[in-house]
Order: C-alpha cells, then structure tokens, then sequence
C-alpha cells in the first residue's frame, strides 16, 4: 500500500484558531552550541563569557547567551509554522523566563491565536504564541510571532480575520528579576567599564562602533545552528526560481546586532523581553550590518542592586551607525529607509549603583 511521507510543512489555509502544535524533537543544548554562536556573532556578553565571571557575580554557573536560546527555541516552530513562509514579520511579547545552561533540554508547543488572509488571496498572516519548556518542565522562554505563510491553493476558502491583541510592551511585573544578588554590581571590575543603569539616560543615542560583514557561510551556519529549515534560509534553487536570493535569518541579524552593541551596553546582565521587533528590510550575504541604540525608559525592578532599562535598536546595512535616524514614538516602520534592516524594542537588565 503506498503511504504519503512527503513532509511539505503548513501552507496558510491548514491553520485554524486554536489549534496546537507540538513541536519535534526536543534539543539539549552544548557548550559547543555556545561556542558556535560565539564564532558566529562575535557575543563577548560578560555573564556568559566565562565561569569565573559568572561565580564572581552570584551565580553557580554561566548560562547561555539569551537569543542562542531563542534562536533555538524559534527554530523548533519552523518546520510546523514557517516553513512555506513568505516573511517573518514580527514579534510580541517575548519573555526570559530562566536561564538555560549547558545540558539543558528544550522543548516547544505553539497555539495558533489569529489568522488573516492577504487580500491577494495568494497568502495569509498567521499568529502563534510559542512556550519552550527545560526538562523539569519549567518556562524558560515565551513568545508570539506573527509570520506571512504561503497558500497551497489560492481559490481556498479561509476562516474570518482574527487579529489578536498583544501588549505593546511588556510588564515589568511579568519580568524575572530574582536570579540577580547584589553581587551582580562586580561586573564593572570584569569589563572595566563603569557605566550601570544609574549612568544612562532617557532620550540618550548610543552609537555602536563596530560593523560585521555577513558572509554566506556565517548565515548557512546559523540557520543550520538552529535547525531552522525554512525554504528562504536554505534552499537558494529555490528562491533563485522565484527570481529572489535566499534571505538571511532575521534572529541572526538580532544576534549580531546584540553583540555589535556590547560597545556603551557592556555592564548588561541578560535579555528581559523583547516588547516588539520588525525585520523592516530583507538582508543578504554580502550586506554589512551596524546599529545603534536609544534608551527609551528606565525601570525600577523593586531592587536596589538591579535595574531595566528599555532600549530600542536599529539595525542597517550597508551604512554608518551615525546615518540611523530614530523615528517618533509610535511612528510606522515605513518611515525606516531601505537600509534599515532590523528595529527592535527590548528590555536589558543591569545593575544599578
């Protein structure tokens, strides 16, 4: 009896409300995976940089880099939501839950939440809210996406529009805070830099001096690092026949963008959420990326040793930080040139003096 095993992933009109997806296989993650990522992105983030330094600062062992382990969480939804994706389009209320330290398993479900399809009727707009679990079955690490998706058949008939609502930033009751001791406050001794939260400003601009050039091998890597198998990312046959290149993940650009930007935010503990993310513009091998920052609010976390601060980055390519322009509060991301690539809004800890 023949048997179908053909895997061609989700097109649009496969998805409903509702429905729930648990995501293959499981993946425990290495000091070799953070290893890769450092060889990757160039990440010199002090906490995850050494054991010492970790230990110095309060804690019994260095975790992994927070967006290695988004990367590879997201990766785990690709095969289920994005594998006939059109674009990645953006992100909601992301939160670190726990650390993630070498040994650690993780494993992902998503929920559809929404769906919308595109009045060319050729594709659709679908919405998951993602949860990676470590193997004691904690939370480590939640989200939601929004990503356009393929239809299988354009003439299918699809639900009504649901859009769902999502906060436009996240919390700062819903964010951790108790992992950090006063001990934390040491770090200026390990970078030999002496800013802390106390030391930043709102409205402030922190151009970030370095630039990496995106090599095709870098991006293959880092998909490959992920296992994200999205057809943009691999398949260039593909993507050449449909007179395109193959697209540079966009986590990869948020994580060479974060490195870039360990210059003026090198006391920084760890991510506390992303509160909203755009890839404005597609990037490919070859573009070279810089960013900057602006400091868009400072939180009291209830502790005096800790602090967040509210930041909003702006990647480009192909230009100088000092070119970077950043729009009004609330301003459409069509008002970015083509340059911009990435516009990020996130949530660092740091400790305060």
């Amino acid at each position: 009896m023949d048997m179908e095993k053909c895997r061609s992933g989700n097109y649009f009109e496969d998805f409903r409300v509702g429905m729930k997806i648990r995501h293959a296989t499981p993946r425990t993650l290495t000091e070799g995976d953070r290893s890769l990522y450092i060889g990757l992105t160039g990440s010199r983030a002090a906490l995850c940089t050494a054991e010492t330094n970790a230990r110095d600062l309060g804690m019994e062992r260095r975790p992994l880099e927070d967006l290695l382990v988004f990367n590879t969480a997201f990766g785990k939804t690709v095969p289920d939501i994005s594998l006939n994706a059109v674009a990645n389009l953006g992100y909601a209320e992301v939160r670190f839950l726990a650390h993630v330290y070498p040994g650690d398993t993780l494993a992902v479900e998503s929920e559809v939440i929404g769906l919308k399809e595109n009045t060319s009727g050729k594709s659709g707009v679908v919405y998951v809210r993602s949860m990676a679990r470590n193997q004691h079955g904690r939370e480590v690490l939640s989200w939601v996406r929004w990503v356009m998706v393929h239809k299988r058949d354009h003439g299918a008939a699809c639900a009504e529009a649901v859009v769902p609502a999502t906060q436009a930033v996240v919390p700062s009751a819903w964010m951790r805070r108790d992992d950090y001791t006063a001990r934390v406050r040491e770090i200026t001794a390990m970078t030999g830099f002496a800013d802390l939260w106390d030391d930043y400003a709102v409205g402030e601009r922190i151009e970030h001096p370095g630039a990496m050039t995106i090599n095709d091998s870098d991006h293959s890597i880092a998909t490959r690092l992920y296992q994200n198998t999205a057809r943009a990312h691999f398949d260039g046959h593909a993507m050449a026949a449909g007179g395109g290149r193959r697209l540079v993940y966009g986590g990869h650009i948020i994580s060479v963008c974060r490195a870039l930007s360990y210059d003026g935010l090198e006391n920084a503990l760890s991510i506390l959420a992303i509160n909203g993310g755009s890839h404005v513009n597609p990037t490919y091998a070859g573009d070279t990326i810089a960013c900057a920052t602006q400091v868009i609010e400072k939180l009291d976390l209830g502790q005096g040793h800790l602090g967040g601060l509210r930041l909003r980055m702006i990647g480009v390519k192909n230009v100088s930080a000092a070119s970077i322009a950043f729009p009004a509060p609330g301003e459409s991301r069509t008002a970015h040139p083509s340059s911009v690539v990435l516009d990020l809004d996130y949530t660092i800890a740091i400790p305060r003096r």
